[in-house]
């Protein structure tokens, strides 16, 4: 009976552990490495979750109009170990960001790309910590 149970937990333990691999994304499978993008814009949002953080930038374009990006950072951990704290990006803090746009090129209702670097006003330069094309996290 015990060895039967044991086998049932361990059965149940890998289907989950499947099911949190599986919705990990590569970043090959989501972001394009030959389509780099680097813009300056006013953080409107930060969301700091797991897997990843997401930094929402509202980007004015030549024309006047406000084009909306979402950059994929690392995990809320790896970047507080690098210096980037939820006090570093208040919102209207005006930033540099680079990194790689999504494969779908689709800006409705955001542009998405997968964060490098983050460029702060004063100069301070911090790396995201994503998959940033099969860099070092």
């Amino acid at each position: 009976m015990r060895t039967r149970l044991f086998v049932v937990a361990a059965a149940i333990g890998v289907v989950a552990a499947a099911g949190s691999v599986a919705a990990h994304h590569a970043f090959n499978s989501e972001f394009d490495p030959n389509k780099p993008v680097k813009v300056q814009g006013t953080v409107s949002k930060v969301e700091w979750i797991n897997p990843h953080a997401w930094i929402h930038l509202e980007v004015k374009k030549a024309d006047g109009t406000v084009e909306k990006w979402m950059f994929e950072a690392g995990t809320p951990n790896t970047l507080m170990r690098r210096g980037l704290t939820k006090n570093s990006l208040k919102i209207g803090t005006e930033i540099i960001a680079d990194g790689y746009q999504s494969k779908d090129g689709i800006c409705e209702p955001s542009c998405r790309a997968n964060g490098r670097d983050l460029t702060l006003p004063d100069g301070q330069t911090l790396f995201l910590g994503s998959d940033s094309g099969g860099t070092a996290n």
